[in-house]
């Protein structure tokens, strides 16, 4: 937002230079970037007449001109200009002259004659080459004759404005108006404003009621809906002095009524559109969404395909216009347009900024609705637009406002106290002082008590919504300055990571040492993920937070499942060509206690990972065998030991994303501590892969409960250990975990260890049977075992797998 002095000179006068006003804007709060000075360069040129001109003796393209600049005696300056006369009045840059361009003018001699200063061109002087005639853009400027000599050049040229260039935070959206601006001057200054009186003369007898029709079909998206009617328009370049305004605003000036609807939205913050009312189809103008597929021909000539999710103002057959961005080219104002409806709305500020982005498209009048408009102010800015135009004479006013506004904006009031407001700034204020400064910003104020208030919030404030901000209101104007700074108190402690956080980091640094990747996700999700990862419609993941302003539409819920994370960017590298991954996530997740949400979710701290493409790297002395389940498996295994994580089972289980027959569970009695598995192919084929993916998922809390926490050292054994192999038939159903279980219950005091070192399923073994082999290790730590102690393990061990799963002893 940059704006001129000139400008706010026009509504409040103040004795600052534009240095102090700037410093007095920043720091209350409106923070000021830059000063941009106009005549900048410009202090010692001034205008001068060529009172006689003649050929230079030693040049053939060298003139001799004798200025008269003002004072007594002529002075003798050589140019090499072509396009001037005698008697023409140019702007001269004397001898110690700055120029904008970087020239500094001295006293020289040009073929051996004198010559005391420089005739300017428009563009050493920095003036705008785009608003000048084509015979001023080159050579030197020429001055109107009824100019008088010796005067700055700069108040001349109109190039003695200075511009602030505000960088203003995206809540205060009342500054993003000459007229908010004027009123922090107003404060800050001291000095009486004086608001321009908006007055219209309706001097065309149609109703626009019955020219125009309103509606509002997206009631969530557009609070306000208004428009005038302007007849007997006259097309034509707006004034000198609004084209010198908009010019200090950065904005270029292209007829009188679209200058008027840009002067507005700067003036008032209310951003306009003037359409051709002939080319608006039916004569109606309605606020709804736009349909999927829908062609958005926009002011800068290009079309866009509309997804379903913007708002435009549409006639009764099509869009005529990207409502808050930009304006419809088909209902364009041209030379050719005779009747204007101009349009003044408030629309919701979120979907503006998601149009905006997507269609890649920002304009002045976005960046407003994206902050937040004064709803109030939609009348009274088309009363001066209109007002404005009238004055020009440049057209006549039907009778009327059309306006559809179906939830008018209740007053905001805030009740608060002298001692709420000194004990969070720290200051010891009187409620009079807080009063005073509060209605200087135009806050109306109620004294409910001794020092206790309600104060009305303007409608222009819509940041002002609690007692924080009063405060923030109170203090800016105080001056921070005024306010003393104090240390904190508290006890000192010395800053460390919790024990939760050092588990992460040792389940970080573990899966890396594997050789997987750690991947960063954002906490988004969607419906359109739970519904490829086969989530059931009764799942609790599926009672999802939803985001009231989502970064895109893609993702507008918090997610509930770190799966659905690590999926979007497996794909992602797909997409990509990289088909070797190993990833790994350790995030939150959210859940709330109940929608919609009014208080703050349980946050779970997940765990899961995912593997696919080749066992090892690339390379002439790797094979190319992929990675499978017991990869997986592998790498959980190896996360559990360095964890200190034992005394777990493994078995057969199930899981909505996971392949039905080929997930296990990793069980510390009956709590899951892990689930490991291939992805189920319906998900696989959903999200477009054609390749085994391997995951596995896990709670951090339920690790940290099961991790040891006390350990003791042990020596080493002195004593050797028996090895007896162990080879059974079981049915194919049995699983291996199972019969573990009963070897270790039943092995002994001297059975230290078991390991499945065969698996074995063809010939000379019964169909819908298996071997295992398994071999078992006898150790004491007190003596050399004897064969008969270690016999008496082992058949107690067979006798219980045969009595348990009817196995039988392979020969």
């Amino acid at each position: 937002m940059q704006v001129s002095i000139k400008w706010l000179n026009d509504y409040i006068k103040f004795n600052e230079t534009a240095e102090e006003l700037a410093d007095k804007y920043t720091m209350s709060g409106v923070p000021v970037e830059n000063v941009i000075r106009a005549d900048e360069g410009l202090d010692k040129v001034i205008t001068g007449r060529i009172e006689k001109l003649e050929a230079h003796p030693d040049s053939d393209h060298l003139q001799i001109c004798q200025m008269n600049v003002g004072e007594k005696d002529l002075i003798q300056i050589i140019t090499g200009a072509q396009n001037v006369k005698e008697g023409q009045i140019v702007p001269v840059a004397m001898i110690g002259a700055h120029l904008p361009n970087g020239l500094h003018i001295k006293k020289g001699k040009l073929r051996g004659l004198p010559s005391n200063g420089m005739l300017c061109s428009a563009d050493e002087l920095h003036m705008d080459l785009d608003k000048l005639p084509e015979e001023q853009k080159n050579g030197i400027y020429i001055l109107p004759a009824d100019t008088p000599v010796g005067v700055p050049a700069k108040d001349v040229l109109g190039l003695d404005d200075v511009v602030l260039e505000f960088e203003l935070t995206a809540n205060r959206g009342d500054c993003f108006s000459v007229m908010g601006l004027v009123r922090e001057a107003a404060v800050l200054t001291g000095n009486e404003p004086h608001y321009p009186e908006i007055k219209v003369n309706e001097d065309d007898e149609a109703q626009a009621a019955d020219m125009i029709k309103i509606g509002i079909d997206a009631k969530d998206l557009c609070d306000r809906f208004s428009a005038r009617v302007l007849k007997n328009v006259k097309i034509g370049p707006s004034p000198e002095w609004m084209q010198q305004r908009l010019e200090g605003a950065g904005i270029r000036a292209i007829n009188n009524v679209v200058d008027v609807t840009n002067f507005v939205m700067i003036e008032l913050g209310q951003p306009m559109h003037a359409y051709d009312y002939d080319e608006i189809k039916g004569q109606q103008l309605t606020a709804r969404v736009a349909k999927a597929g829908e062609n958005l021909h926009t002011l800068d000539d290009s079309s866009r395909v509309a997804k379903g999710t913007e708002l435009v103002i549409a006639d009764a057959e099509k869009p005529a216009g990207l409502a808050g961005v930009m304006g419809g080219l088909e209902t364009e104002v041209t030379e050719k347009t005779t009747t204007v409806v101009l349009e003044a709305a408030s629309f919701y500020g979120p979907n503006i900024r998601r149009t905006s982005r997507s269609c890649g498209l920002h304009s002045e009048a976005s960046g407003r609705f994206e902050r937040g408009v004064d709803v109030t102010n939609t009348p009274r800015a088309l009363d001066r637009a209109a007002q404005l135009l009238q004055e020009m004479g440049a057209c006549t006013v039907t009778k009327g406002i059309v306006d559809v506004y179906p939830q008018p904006k209740e007053p905001v009031k805030i009740d608060f106290t002298a001692e709420q407001i000194n004990k969070r700034l720290g200051t010891k204020l009187a409620g009079a002082k807080m009063v005073e400064i509060l209605e200087s910003l135009g806050f109306a104020i109620e004294e409910k008590g001794a020092e206790v208030y309600t104060a009305t919030v303007p409608s222009w404030r819509n940041d002002c919504t609690y007692m924080e901000d009063l405060s923030e209101e109170v203090s800016r104007i105080y001056g921070f300055d005024n306010i003393l700074s104090t240390s904190p108190r508290g006890s000192i402690m010395q800053g460390r990571q919790s024990d939760r956080q050092n588990f992460i980091d040792k389940i970080k640094h573990v899966l890396a040492s594997l050789g997987m990747t750690e991947e960063l996700s954002f906490s988004f999700t969607s419906t359109e993920m739970f519904d490829k990862m086969q989530v059931p419609a009764d799942s609790p993941l599926r009672q999802a937070i939803p985001i009231m302003n989502p970064l895109t539409d893609d993702a507008p819920l918090v997610r509930t499942s770190l799966l659905t994370s690590i999926m979007e960017n497996a794909v992602r590298n797909f997409a990509r060509k990289n088909t070797d991954i190993r990833l790994f996530d350790v995030a939150p997740v959210f859940f709330p206690k109940a929608l919609p949400v009014t208080e703050l979710p349980d946050e779970v701290i997940k765990l899961t990972g995912l593997i696919t493409g080749r066992r090892h790297p690339f390379g002439w002395n790797q094979g190319n065998e992929m990675v499978d389940f017991y990869d997986m498996k592998g790498i959980v295994e190896e996360l559990f030991q360095a964890l200190s994580i034992a005394g777990y089972t493994v078995e057969a289980g199930e899981h909505f994303a996971l392949h039905p027959g080929k997930t296990a569970l990793f069980k510390k009695g009956r709590e899951v501590i892990a689930t490991v598995g291939e992805l189920h192919p319906a998900v696989a084929a959903n999200f477009g892969i054609k390749q085994k993916v391997y995951l596995f998922e896990m709670d951090v809390e339920t690790l940290m409960k099961y991790t040891a926490k006390n350990f003791h050292y042990e020596s080493l054994p002195k004593y050797p250990a028996i090895a007896r192999d162990l080879a059974i038939v079981v049915d194919e159903t049995v699983a291996e975990g199972e019969i573990k279980a009963v070897i270790e219950k039943n092995g002994g005091k001297f059975f230290c260890g078991v390991t499945l070192f065969d698996v074995y399923t063809g010939e000379h073994v019964a169909e819908g049977k298996k071997s295992l082999a398994f071999n078992l290790k006898f150790q004491s730590k007190d003596k050399t075992l004897t064969d008969e102690e270690a016999d008496a393990g082992f058949n107690s061990i067979l006798k219980a797998v045969e009595a348990k799963f009817h196995a039988e002893l392979r020969a």
